[in-house]
């Protein structure tokens, strides 16, 4: 494990006291400083590094969906859309405001119970609504993630682009390569299930959309991505 200089002078001069540890050279000092910067990149951007140095690292078509300015410049189509969506992020935040002004004014509800201001049938009240409340929030907010709002295919059928809510109700978008999709015969759904699952090989992330609910924008883009929906 690599040490800054300062830290062995510090360790030699108690190992050995009647041992002065002498200031390394400025040219000592900048070979372990780029030394140390090497390392630590590595360390912390692998995906930066080629295949070759990290051949342990998963391939294009089966690694995680993250974000990329790359793919997000390019020119995608529109292919599913699910409307309700937007009733969905209202409900996430409205499950967000509920719960801030709850978990708010707990502390003051235990202030005025210590003043003996509120009875102990209130201050268990008030605390049940907000366990319930922070439960609730996780739970809906859990499966509100996982529905798919749009999908778009870029124009070379390589990558598919997903938007879906955060936890805060804001959109999210990732891209997968088409290739890591599972199609509907290899998920096992039936094209006539209301509830479909968009699932990919890399992971085991399942997320949700419903081509009766919602609205297949482009069929043929579609099923080059699910296959067929007949």
């Amino acid at each position: 494990m690599l040490r800054s200089p300062r830290l062995i002078r510090v360790t030699l001069s108690l190992l050995a006291p009647g041992i002065r540890c002498r200031r390394p050279s400025v040219s000592v000092q900048k070979l372990f400083f780029r030394s140390y910067t090497q390392t630590w990149t590595k360390v912390r951007h692998p995906w930066t590094c080629s295949p070759a140095k990290w051949p342990w690292l998963p391939s294009p078509q089966h690694r995680a969906a993250v974000p990329c300015s790359d793919l997000a410049s390019q020119k995608y189509t529109l292919i599913y859309a699910f409307p309700a969506i937007r009733v969905l992020r209202a409900l996430s935040r409205l499950k967000l405001a509920q719960t801030g002004i709850t978990v708010f004014l707990l502390p003051a509800v235990y202030y005025f119970y210590l003043q003996g201001q509120v009875s102990f049938s209130l201050l268990s009240y008030t605390t049940g609504i907000a366990a319930f409340a922070a439960i609730m929030l996780y739970i809906i907010s859990h499966y509100i993630q996982r529905v798919v709002g749009m999908m778009y295919l870029d124009h070379t059928h390589t990558t598919l682009k997903v938007a879906h809510l955060s936890f805060w109700g804001h959109r999210r978008d990732m891209y997968v390569p088409v290739s890591d999709v599972m199609t509907l015969g290899d998920t096992g759904d039936s094209p006539g299930e209301a509830i479909l699952r968009l699932k990919r090989y890399s992971c085991s992330d399942t997320m949700y959309f419903s081509t009766r609910l919602g609205r297949v924008k482009d069929k043929n883009a579609f099923e080059k991505v699910f296959g067929t929906l007949s």
